[in-house]
C-alpha cells in the first residue's frame, strides 16, 4: 500500500482519465457530471478515480452540497516538481560530465591524427 504523498500523487497519476481529470480541472473547477460527460465512462467510475485524486492530495471537492465542484490542488504539484527537478539536475551534470570526457577524447583524437599527418609529412 502506498503511504506517502509523493507516491500516491505520482500512482494517481498513472491512469490516462486521471491525467486528463487533472488537466481539465488545472483550466476550471468542474463537478462530477460535468467531468463525467467527456469520458466513455460511468458518473460512478469518473467519481471513483476523483477519490484516487482527492485520497493522493491532487483534487478536493467544495462544500456546496449542490454541485460540490471538483478543484485542483496545486501544492502537491509543486511537491512533486521538486522531486523531478531535483533528478533532472543530477542527470544535466551526469551528461555536462560525460559531455566534457568526449570533448576531451575528441580533442586527444585530433592531436594524434595531427601528430600523424606531421610525421607523415616529414
Amino acid at each position: 500500500m502506498v503511504t506517502d504523498r509523493l507516491s500516491r500523487a505520482f500512482a494517481a497519476l498513472a491512469d490516462p482519465i486521471r491525467r486528463d481529470i487533472v488537466a481539465r480541472l488545472a483550466v476550471d473547477d468542474a463537478s462530477v457530471g460535468e467531468l463525467a460527460a467527456v469520458y466513455p465512462v460511468s458518473v460512478q467510475a469518473v467519481s471513483r478515480h476523483l477519490k484516487v485524486l482527492e485520497s493522493a492530495g491532487l483534487v478536493s471537492r467544495g462544500g456546496d452540497s449542490y454541485r460540490r465542484p471538483c478543484h485542483l490542488e496545486a501544492e502537491v504539484f509543486d511537491l512533486m516538481t521538486k522531486w523531478i527537478e531535483r533528478y533532472r539536475r543530477e542527470a544535466e551534470q551526469r551528461f555536462q560530465r560525460l559531455d566534457a570526457v568526449l570533448a576531451a577524447m575528441d580533442h586527444d583524437d585530433q592531436q594524434r591524427q595531427s601528430r600523424r599527418k606531421r610525421g607523415a609529412a616529414s
